[in-house]
């Protein structure tokens, strides 16, 4: 098989990595790629929301099966255009997309199909959005409509805080034509986890349960990133959390779109609040997680091409998922200043020590080659990814390979896993 992947950061890194070990694949492509993927797959230089330019390679090199894995390439329409041209596509079509790509269109459809989430309003107009700030008071969070690079979301203490950030959404236009309409809702109290699946719209298969960590600051401070560590399982999923999961979340929601004429293929996460063995949706998400997807895939001992080929062809049933029993965790390396403004091109050294680091894989995600260096090219770098004997033990040796690596004002989070540890104890 000939199998292209869309994206460069650390999740395609982590989809290439295992896309590379299946027996099925003959030849392995992404676009764009990254310092990292090089080393396992042919990168070319196509954007990753460049439609018409993926299906022209798609179609030039006859690929068998594309993966997409950012989600701004799935609500531009990229897998309904390459199934247009006869070319197979792990990823929901445009319109399932939306359950990322629109938080209205996300919370209507939870509300519709009876889904435990948060009480919420949505709003195009700053000054009925600050009457409902003022009527309900804080905390709140505020969401941006659209995509935003995960920076959309404003988890609000305060009032003042709430209405400060349906100014920047809906006055100043931070986010352009993603902030023309908002969503407000209470804020949940719990803990959060990941909780992804695979479906071809109608088999609904959950792969391990997961944790991130949002904030870019050690104890949950600071501004949200897009996910400064994660690591699998998560302890606060019990297997009856699990059962409630895809009975109240999952199966409901595959179900609501497939009413709404919906179809959906693809990864199916949801990001959710557990309360006292509840779970409520925060947010769906329209593909693989980062870093949720490297902390997943070193664990994922199935062959990840024959599910996605399932999936994509409406033959999931029977599939099943084979797991290590070994926890893992990623921590995410980051450039200074992330999640704002970040310099690039600085050097990065010690890898090499890495090379045959036999505790698990460092992933690139912001790399780049210049001039026969590896040098930083965006605000998450690396996601070093460990598994352990114990969770412990994963948290050890990843943090243990951090250490090692090295460039100008990199930072990242000490507590990666902190919180599970501290429930398994």
């Amino acid at each position: 098989m000939k199998v292209l992947v869309v994206g460069g950061g650390g999740r395609e890194h982590a989809l290439c990595w295992k896309i590379h070990r299946s027996p099925r694949v003959r030849e392995l492509y992404c676009a764009p790629g990254n310092g990292g993927i090089a080393d396992v797959a042919r990168c070319v230089p196509i954007a990753a929301d460049d439609v018409v330019g993926l299906c022209a390679f798609a179609l030039e090199k006859a690929i068998d099966l594309t993966v997409v894995g950012p989600e701004r390439a799935l609500t531009l329409g990229l897998v309904d255009e390459l199934e247009k041209r006869g070319r197979r596509a792990f990823g929901p079509r445009r319109d399932g997309a939306r359950l990322e790509g629109s938080k209205v269109f996300a919370k209507q459809l939870l509300e519709e199909c009876r889904v435990p989430t948060a009480k919420f309003g949505v709003f195009r107009e700053a000054d009925a959005a600050e009457r409902f700030v003022r009527a309900n008071g804080a905390p709140l969070v505020v969401k941006a409509d659209g995509l935003a690079a995960g920076k959309g979301v404003f988890v609000c203490a305060t009032e003042a805080e709430a209405l400060a950030a349906v100014d920047e959404i809906l006055r100043a236009r931070r986010f352009g034509s993603a902030g023309s309409s908002l969503v407000i809702e209470e804020c949940l109290e719990g803990e959060e986890a990941s909780f992804l699946a695979l479906t071809d719209g109608e088999t609904v298969l959950p792969l391990a349960s997961s944790q991130d960590h949002k904030r870019i600051f050690d104890g949950d401070r600071g501004p949200n990133t897009g996910g400064m560590g994660a690591y699998s399982p998560a302890p606060v999923v019990t297997t009856a959390v699990h059962d409630r999961v895809m009975r109240r979340v999952m199966a409901p929601v595959v179900a609501g779109l497939r009413s709404r004429g919906i179809r959906y293929q693809g990864v199916l996460y949801a990001g959710l609040m557990i309360r006292e063995g509840e779970p409520k949706v925060l947010e769906f998400n329209a593909r693989f997680g980062d870093p949720e997807c490297q902390a997943l895939l070193v664990r994922l001992e199935s062959d990840l091409v024959e599910v996605m080929l399932a999936a994509a062809e409406r033959r999931l049933a029977g599939q099943r998922l084979h797991w290590d029993p070994r926890p893992s965790v990623c921590v995410v390396l980051a450039a200074e200043g992330y999640p704002g403004d970040v310099a690039q091109g600085d050097e990065i050294s010690g890898l090499e020590q890495l090379r045959d680091w036999r505790h698990g894989v460092v992933f690139h995600a912001g790399t780049t080659r210049r001039d026969g260096r590896l040098v930083t090219a965006g605000g998450r770098v690396l996601g070093v990814t460990a598994l352990g004997a114990t969770l412990g033990e994963a948290v050890d040796h990843a943090y243990r390979a951090a250490g090692a690596v090295r460039w100008r004002g990199m930072q990242y989070r000490k507590d990666i896993g902190a919180r599970a540890l501290g429930r398994l104890s």
